[in-house]
């Protein structure tokens, strides 16, 4: 009896925390969940990014969160640009279906240098700068060649 119990409680958790991590992956649709992926990469560049112009004050813990944010935001993003889903109404470029080789290497550099940043833990503002800088320098090489502004 008091196996079955645990069994249920197990259960029980499990399907709650599925349920609450959907909708946080930003709905079911591949083009949903990349878009909130981005809008999360955003959010967390917005915050490095003032802390690194003085706009905020430096807080290394809160810079560490906010690289760790983008990288858990990114883990399966290349996942979510599955043919067919070009068409949507999204700032994904054609470039990403036409040269995924090239857009796949973009996002593994990019992956690379977020795992460097989130595991050297920088506790400086020099040492996030850096970093930071090797990050945001893959989102513009991204940008550059695989988005397209939306209407």
């Amino acid at each position: 009896m008091a196996r079955n119990l645990l069994k249920i409680a197990a259960l029980t958790g499990a399907a709650l925390a599925l349920s609450v991590s959907l909708p946080l992956a930003g709905g079911h649709s591949p083009v949903e969940k990349r878009q909130a992926a981005m809008k999360t990469v955003g959010a967390s560049t917005k915050v490095v990014g003032d802390m690194m112009k003085g706009t905020t004050s430096f807080d290394a813990a809160k810079a560490n969160a906010a690289l760790a944010a983008m990288q858990e935001a990114v883990v399966s993003y290349g996942d979510f640009f599955p043919e067919g889903s070009e068409a949507a109404n999204s700032e994904a470029g054609p470039n990403i279906w036409s040269d995924r080789a090239g857009f796949d290497a973009v996002l593994a550099d990019f992956k690379a240098d977020l795992a460097a940043a989130v595991s050297a833990a920088p506790q400086d503002k020099e040492g996030v700068g850096a970093a930071f800088g090797a990050v945001t320098e893959n989102c513009r090489a991204c940008h550059e060649d695989y988005r397209v502004k939306k209407n």
